[in-house]
């Protein structure tokens, strides 16, 4: 009986991570449906971007107030949480405060002072939040319904019970008798910047009271900790994790540069050629192989960056409130692109589950089903929301790989710019004159 909580900690601690290690095991798998692309150039510039934008939060501070909190939330839940490996250590082995063991009195109470001061700067934060979206409502948050709203909520809620449990903990400490110092975490007067003013509301109850209080807070502080952890794969807040390898792989040409594809463009090539064998071999080297699909009308027509972008959303709106065509009334939403693919690429892995490792046709695909063309052709592919995102997602690219779906495979482009390529192979330009007469408008 002496080690039965010991074992329940340790039954607890590796169901808890065992099932966070199933699900990314999941999200690797959804991710990898895409089509591979190469992302191992110019590693020393990623490793830059990736330390300034996802490490140094520099996009999100654009906004100030809203950058600064945000890195308040970030640094200090990160912080706090280097003390949950105390509280692995404690219960495993039925220790308790093992870093007053290892460290220096002052050491100790340094850090927990620490966590303690950003403890309450996170609550601060998180209540601020909380009133952006549901008093002050936001409009890039108040389009959210439904589930996208209550996540955001919920998050938050996570955020102040896990500060207020912390805080208790070390609060009602001031029972358990710590075999290094032979005194209580209260009593050592070290550490306890905060905790020092809660601790008074427990002076009434007896020592068993107390106990069962710290044990308490204790427990459920662990506890919510790994629901916390196994909740970040349905949630938006996945991007805690996927931000770093989202940054690092995000595109490092010019945002207004768009690719080609190699099978159009050696044809291309090959129609400009006058010298050219249009039926010789192709040369060593040279890519024979012609794309399946030209462009995107499902998730897995994406390339895997593309949809570790869909999960890395943070549905913050700031690419939405960025975009001119949204502005102006227009039915694009660059962060609806981004929920919609995510969506349907979790549609896709719970076919694959349910169908034993192979996905079956549903008779469903992202474009139409998700996404409109009248979305697509709404873009004006300015950039503005790949400029906006705070964490490197390109909206766009998800977007022009779906219109290169409607334009090369279906025929589908709007009027005007079949008119206009049409003029561009018949003219040469893409104004309905031929060439002869392109200068007559100096006459006038």
């Amino acid at each position: 009986m002496q080690y039965l909580p010991n074992i329940i900690f340790a039954v607890f601690l590796i169901a808890g991570v065992g099932y966070f290690a199933r699900n990314i095991n999941k999200l690797i798998r959804n991710i990898k449906l895409g089509r591979d692309v190469d992302v191992s150039d110019d590693k020393p510039q990623r490793w830059k971007n990736m330390t300034r934008i996802a490490l140094g939060q520099s996009k999100m501070v654009v906004r100030p107030i809203a950058g600064f909190l945000h890195i308040v939330v970030y640094v200090g839940f990160v912080i706090i949480n280097i003390e949950v490996l105390e509280i692995i250590v404690d219960g495993l082995f039925g220790t308790h405060r093992i870093g007053l063991s290892i460290l220096p009195e002052s050491v100790y109470g340094f850090l927990i002072g620490s966590f303690e001061i950003l403890a309450v700067l996170v609550l601060i934060a998180v209540i601020f939040f909380w009133m952006r979206r549901n008093v002050i409502n936001l409009k890039r948050f108040k389009s959210l319904k439904g589930w996208p709203k209550n996540d955001g909520n919920i998050i938050l809620y996570f955020e102040v019970v896990l500060m207020c449990l912390f805080l208790v903990m070390n609060a009602s400490d001031s029972v358990h008798v710590i075999e290094a110092t032979g005194t209580t975490f209260q009593a050592l007067d070290s550490g306890n910047v905060i905790s020092q003013f809660i601790a008074p509301l427990f002076s009434g109850f007896s020592d068993s009271t107390i106990s069962i209080i710290e044990r308490s807070a204790w427990w459920i502080h662990i506890a919510g900790i790994l629901v916390f952890l196994n909740y970040l794969y349905y949630s938006k807040h996945l991007h805690i994790l996927l931000a770093f390898p989202n940054v690092y792989y995000g595109k490092l040409t010019p945002k207004g540069q768009f690719n080609n594809l190699e099978s159009v463009t050696n044809e291309v090539k090959l129609m400009m050629d006058p010298n050219a064998d249009p039926f010789a071999a192709p040369a060593e080297g040279d890519s024979e192989e012609e794309p399946a699909k030209f462009g995107a009308s499902d998730v897995t027509d994406l390339s895997t960056i593309q949809l570790l972008n869909a999960y890395t959303c943070t549905e913050c709106g700031r690419c939405t409130s960025e975009c001119p065509a949204n502005q102006t009334g227009k039915k694009l939403s660059p962060r609806k692109i981004m929920m919609d693919t995510r969506d349907r690429l979790v549609e896709v892995g719970k076919n694959i589950d349910a169908n034993n490792g192979e996905f079956k046709d549903d008779g469903k695909q992202l474009l139409n089903d998700y996404i409109t063309k009248e979305e697509l052709w709404a873009c004006t592919t300015c950039n503005a929301c790949v400029e906006a995102c705070p964490v490197s997602i390109d909206p766009l690219s998800i977007i022009m790989e779906m219109r290169r779906y409607l334009v090369m495979e279906e025929s589908a482009a709007p009027m005007e710019l079949n008119n206009m390529m049409t003029n561009i192979e018949n003219n040469g330009a893409p104004w309905p004159y031929n060439q002869q007469d392109r200068l007559n408008w100096v006459n006038e």
